[in-house]
């Protein structure tokens, strides 16, 4: 955008320092007298904007800077005053400050000029088509008619990473005064100094906003690792292993272990060893990060309320999504969940599922795969779904995976996906040669990383629990 003079009507040169010398002097003296004012002057502007940029390096409040820029701008040409005009993301423009070396003056000027940006301000919102370009021609326009035409005028503009952000006017009442090349480079300077402290207190906000986000997530991840079981329970006739690998510090996913018996948990016992029924339960939450972290949070609480009245896990499932139906459509995002009873006494499993992927049993008498599944659609979809209730005898030596889609959806740099068959038949293999719970989950984990390449991180979440009958209980 051209920085040039706003037109005027011609006047001689200020610059012409040796012109008001006296007619008594010396051709010498008068000479001297010329280089050492140049001298004065050169040194004022030197410090002028040596402070200047002492302020850019110094000071922390934005505000504070922009207080200096019309001010500095007018002493180093040796004009009347200046005024800073920024334009704001909204499309608004705002008259920031006003600078004036008559005082009596400044107030006549800052409402001229406040007038000029607020009439434009309201064009602009009526005109949504009106560029930047158009704007900024209007501005100088306006400006340059409101202060008169005896006026001098210099506005250059404000500009950070090819964006246009205002616009920095500098004025003289003095009819012999000139706008040199030297006069508008000075201007032009503060102005690329008064866009960089805006650069760089933009910059600094980020940055204080990045570390209030990542303590948060500190908190939230801290939080989320406090409700995820710390270790696997003892169960009688079981082994179990399990693992929640977070793509980021707060995830999504969520597994748990809830003793099933309510008349237990409400007498507050603490070791669980003689509980006969357990529920298992494994979901995921639409989305990543605190806003997942937090739904998976009230999750929990929610399911290990519903585990407490006795239910069918479908009856429990049916009643979870009525509680949780409207708050998670307002925040539209979903939950899958698969939830299962097991009953130490009897070897059987009771299960229900919210569409999370089903579950993989491998039944070692016939060494075959069976896929654990019931209809029923994902929690807070539709407040009237309706869920069903499945059943499996396990027997010795059977093992059952509960799994997440960060492992079926894992994509190496190609772009292909580890998909359930590959998962299925890495289970499989696992299930052949390795005889610990804690084996087959370590297996499928090196499993995914391989695939997608040892020096790459999951996309998603990734959560196993691995649950295997003994092979030595009727």
């Amino acid at each position: 955008m051209a920085t040039a003079p706003i037109p005027r009507k011609s006047s001689k040169s200020s610059d012409a320092v040796g012109s008001s010398l006296s007619p008594d002097m010396t051709p010498v003296f008068a000479l001297k007298e010329l280089v050492s004012r140049l001298h004065r002057e050169h040194n004022k502007v030197q410090d002028l904007l040596s402070s200047l940029g002492f302020a850019l390096r110094s000071f922390t409040n934005l505000n504070q800077f922009l207080e200096l820029t019309p001010l500095i701008a007018s002493r180093v040409t040796d004009a009347d005053g200046g005024a800073l005009v920024l334009y704001r993301p909204n499309g608004q423009m705002r008259l920031e400050r006003v600078h004036c070396q008559d005082g009596t003056q400044c107030q006549d000027v800052r409402k001229a000029l406040e007038t000029v940006t607020r009439q434009l301000t309201t064009t602009a919102a009526g005109n949504p088509g009106l560029t930047k370009a158009n704007l900024t021609a209007a501005l100088d326009h306006q400006i340059s008619h409101s202060l008169g035409s005896g006026v001098q005028l210099f506005g250059t503009t404000i500009l950070t990473k090819t964006v246009e952000r205002g616009r920095l006017y500098v004025f003289s009442y003095d009819p012999t005064y000139e706008w040199t090349e030297t006069r508008q480079k000075l201007v032009r300077l503060v102005a690329d100094q008064t866009a960089v402290a805006i650069a760089n207190d933009e910059l600094t906000v980020e940055l204080r906003k990045k570390e209030r986000l990542d303590r948060e997530l500190e908190i939230g991840a801290e939080i989320q690792h406090q409700l995820l079981p710390r270790q696997c329970p003892r169960i009688t006739g079981i082994e179990l292993a399990a693992r929640c690998q977070t793509a980021n510090r707060v995830g999504g996913d969520y597994y748990d272990f809830i003793p099933a018996n309510s008349d237990q948990i409400r007498s507050k016992k603490t070791g669980f060893d003689d509980c006969n029924r357990w529920g298992i339960a494994i979901g995921d939450v639409m989305g990543k990060g605190v806003p997942a972290g937090l739904i998976m949070t009230m999750l929990r609480g929610m399911l290990r309320a519903e585990v407490l009245n006795g239910h069918s896990p479908s009856r429990i499932l049916q009643n979870l999504n009525h509680v949780m139906y409207a708050d998670l459509e307002n925040s539209n995002r979903f939950v899958t969940l698969f939830y299962a009873e097991y009953d130490t006494a009897t070897g059987r499993l009771s299960y229900s599922n919210a569409a999370h992927n089903p579950p993989l049993l491998w039944q070692a008498a016939t060494q075959t795969i069976q896929r654990l599944d019931t209809l029923g659609m994902l929690i807070g979809l539709d407040v009237d779904t309706h869920y069903e209730n499945g059943q499996v005898q396990l027997a010795p030596g059977d093992t059952l995976i509960y799994y997440t889609d960060g492992f079926t959806d894992a994509a190496n740099g190609a772009g292909d996906r580890f998909d359930e068959e590959r998962f299925t038949e890495a289970f499989k293999w696992a299930c052949l040669r390795h005889e610990s719970p804690q084996e087959i989950l370590e297996h499928l984990f090196n499993q995914v990383q391989s695939f997608i390449g040892d020096n790459h991180q999951a996309e998603d979440d990734m959560t196993l629990i691995v649950m295997k009958v003994n092979a030595d209980e009727e």
